[in-house]
């Protein structure tokens, strides 16, 4: 035996393990890549091009599109093709199917009811006590003052009673309320000032409206729904609320995530802990506004006095928007126990509610001046083809 040869061995022992070290250490101090992040978006169609979302998704949740009385006529293939839910986009908002104490508009709403009965699809409903396309007569007494809380709350039993037992059992799911949360920074202001917390001095008119929709059909899953749900401040404060009404035994199924996203909002731990923390409550999730506009303002920036120079859909912006949509979709596949539907905001990028906001989010200020910026927000372009980011979601 060669008598070097064990010091030799000793010497290669010793050099090996400090190389696994360098190695172990290197991959635990590293950061670590999810998936959803770090895999190159499969953006190749799939050879059946008979397949939808709906299709896609089966196994997941419920694909579902926001739609008017017009757009159920202009994109009723596509939507018959590629979604099982629909929302009605405005048309079944207070103000709008209930302009006055006697007067119900119910044609527009009934159509899209119609619509969805006909082709199968499943109906949420949107929604049935907001702030903005309120109907102001609620909150105006006899004398043309502010009402008292007891004629609102009188009211709005009344409306609540009327509008679900028109469509009582075929609408599953209604936003009870919508966005009651203030969206500033500040913690210690938990609800958006409206003339409805003014007439009730807090939020009570939250738990009237859930229980009253209880009441009305005890079957209909029932939900609160807001934006910026995934920013820190804000989503401690919806989490707060939804603790309080479960506590007090207000029938509650679920909390929706408007998702008006933007390229690099909400970052992926933003949107996981925004679920987590819902989850854990025992509620249900749904996606219920999604678009991802391709021109983010930053949180607070103040909204443009002139039109900005549009760059269009780039090939840059597109990249960037693949990739975001990717991710979403990775992460929401991860959460499909919970998360009951994903309904996007609009149909295709020719006519997205975005536009005329300056393409900004919901959470920008709006111009004063309306100008049209086009957001190319969703998964069709202006032509109602489907673009890159739909077969990057489809694609595992």
């Amino acid at each position: 035996m060669n008598k070097y040869l064990p010091k030799n061995y000793r010497k290669n022992i010793v050099f090996i393990a400090a190389v696994c070290a360098i190695v172990m250490c290197y991959m635990q101090c590293s950061p670590k890549l999810s998936p959803s992040i770090s895999s190159v978006p499969n953006t190749t169609p799939q050879a059946d091009l008979s397949k939808g979302l709906k299709d896609y998704f089966k196994d997941d949740f419920l694909v579902g599109v926001a739609v008017g009385s017009r757009s159920i006529r202009t994109d009723s293939a596509l939507i018959i093709k590629e979604f099982n839910s629909v929302t009605a986009e405005n048309d079944m908002k207070v103000g709008v199917i209930h302009p006055t104490e006697n007067t119900y508009n119910w044609k527009n709403a009934d159509d899209i009811v119609a619509f969805a009965e006909r082709h199968k699809i499943n109906i949420r409903g949107h929604n049935l006590l907001w702030h903005q396309q309120n109907a102001e007569w609620m909150l105006v007494g006899p004398d043309g003052k502010q009402a008292s809380k007891e004629l609102v709350l009188k009211r709005l039993k009344e409306h609540i009673f009327t509008v679900m037992n028109r469509y009582k059992g075929k609408i599953y799911c209604w936003d009870v309320v919508n966005e009651a949360i203030d969206d500033s920074q500040d913690p210690t202001v938990m609800y958006r000032k409206t003339k409805w917390l003014e007439i009730f001095n807090g939020p009570e008119f939250i738990d009237a409206a859930f229980r009253f929709a209880h009441e009305a059909d005890p079957k209909a899953k029932l939900y609160y729904n807001e934006f910026n749900s995934e920013r820190e401040v804000k989503r401690e404060k919806i989490f707060k609320l939804m603790k309080k009404l479960k506590a007090d035994g207000v029938p509650i199924d679920g909390v929706g995530f408007q998702a008006h996203w933007s390229l690099d909002y909400p970052t992926a731990t933003q949107l996981r802990t925004a679920l987590d923390q819902i989850v854990s409550l025992g509620l249900e999730v749904q996606i219920t506004e999604l678009d991802l506009t391709i021109h983010p303002r930053p949180l607070g920036a103040p909204a443009p006095t002139t039109p900005p120079v549009d760059p269009g859909y780039t090939p840059e912006l597109e990249a960037r928007q693949v990739a975001k949509y990717k991710e979403i979709f990775d992460i929401l596949r991860g959460y499909k126990k919970n998360i009951k539907a994903v309904t996007f905001w609009n149909v295709t990028d020719r006519g997205s509610w975005l536009d005329s906001r300056g393409g900004g989010s919901a959470g920008d200020a709006k111009p004063a001046t309306p100008m049209i910026l086009k957001a190319y927000p969703l998964l069709f372009d202006v032509n109602g083809q489907r673009k890159k980011a739909y077969w990057a979601v489809v694609n595992k």
